[in-house]
């Protein structure tokens, strides 16, 4: 659907409504980084180090080493530390990224950020922070929001999709009677690449995410 993959450096968002394995894809990226060598972090606004790693393992994912290896770092930014996690962002986060010399980079989520900013102002602020640190380390990177249940191919901020480079939808697909009858991935927005514009079928399942390109477009 990307035609190669995420593209180097790009900022992609990716979201999607609880349960449809935003989480799941975020550690799938760092690890297959892991498998080539290359260094990753994890940052959490949700889940602790636990938890994460046991998601990880229940895929048979070689987390503990690459963890031990420092090819992955799982870092947690603790949401009651709502001022000094902003703060971080905004002024040392890039040097911290540069310092650990990392290539891919997720935070989960950047919903959860925004709702620790005040206002509007300083919700786009942190985004483009945040953004820019990413950016000035060189790194690949994911962010993960909560979709608009209004709106499914919009965040709920309404924001997180101007500071990306692609979006990635995950999404339920219903029957007419409202029935939930499987899980289907788009490719929003991708600069820079000629992306599928399909709409296609994935599972969750002991290999983590799988996308079967092959199947007839859901949004046909």
């Amino acid at each position: 659907m990307l035609q190669g993959g995420f593209p180097k450096g790009h900022v992609i968002l990716v979201t999607g409504f609880a349960g449809t394995g935003k989480t799941c894809l975020g550690l799938q990226f760092l690890l297959a980084g892991a498998a080539a060598g290359e260094k990753g972090i994890f940052l959490s606004l949700e889940e602790d180090e636990t938890a994460l790693v046991d998601t990880a393992r229940q895929f048979g994912w070689p987390v503990d080493q690459a963890i031990k290896s420092s090819l992955v770092k799982i870092v947690r930014l603790d949401p009651k530390e709502t001022r000094g996690n902003i703060t971080r962002i905004a002024s040392e986060m890039w040097k911290e990224l540069a310092q650990l010399g990392v290539q891919r980079i997720v935070v989960d989520s950047v919903s959860l950020l925004n709702m620790l900013s005040d206002d509007e102002p300083s919700r786009r602020n942190t985004l483009f922070a945040l953004a820019a640190a990413c950016r000035g380390a060189g790194a690949t990177t994911l962010l993960t929001a909560e979709a608009n249940p209004l709106h499914r191919e919009t965040t709920r901020d309404g924001l997180s999709e101007y500071i990306a480079d692609g979006v990635i939808l995950l999404d339920y697909r219903e029957a007419s009677d409202g029935h939930r009858v499987g899980l289907a991935v788009r490719v929003l927005k991708m600069r820079r690449t000629a992306h599928s514009r399909s709409v296609q079928p994935y599972t969750i399942g002991a290999h983590g995410i799988e996308v079967d390109a092959k199947a007839i477009d859901f949004g046909a």
